[in-house]
């Protein structure tokens, strides 16, 4: 397991991460910690939205992709505008949200899984 990195400054926590072999977006639910562009963007459009200390999430508005869109049916007329099942999932804090794969993780989930790279 490696650590997170973190910088004097201020307590944030600056991230980039592999998911076999392949560099993604990814985001540890926070309040504090600095948020990346693609997450600013999601507050600002409500993909991402509080509920007291837990995070709903729009999986299908995270970084689209039309690919994948169209494989759940979540485009326009050919699927309805419907994302699916499990539309919405709920984060907590200190859970890792990985926009590029679309995917909600536990701490323990993303350690085991992901790779951290260093700044």
């Amino acid at each position: 397991m490696q650590p997170l990195i973190y910088y004097k400054e201020i307590d944030v926590i600056f991230m980039k991460a592999l998911l076999n072999g392949k560099p993604v977006d990814v985001w540890e639910i926070s309040k504090t910690n600095e948020q990346p562009d693609w997450v600013k963007k999601a507050f600002a459009e409500n993909y991402l939205y509080w509920l007291d200390n837990r995070l709903r999430i729009l999986m299908c508005g995270l970084n689209p992709s039309m690919k994948d869109n169209l494989k759940v049916g979540a485009v326009g007329t050919v699927g309805g505008g419907f994302c699916g099942y499990a539309m919405y999932p709920v984060g907590y804090i200190g859970d890792f949200i990985d926009a590029t794969n679309h995917k909600l993780l536990s701490k323990k989930q993303f350690y085991k899984k992901y790779q951290i790279i260093e700044k």
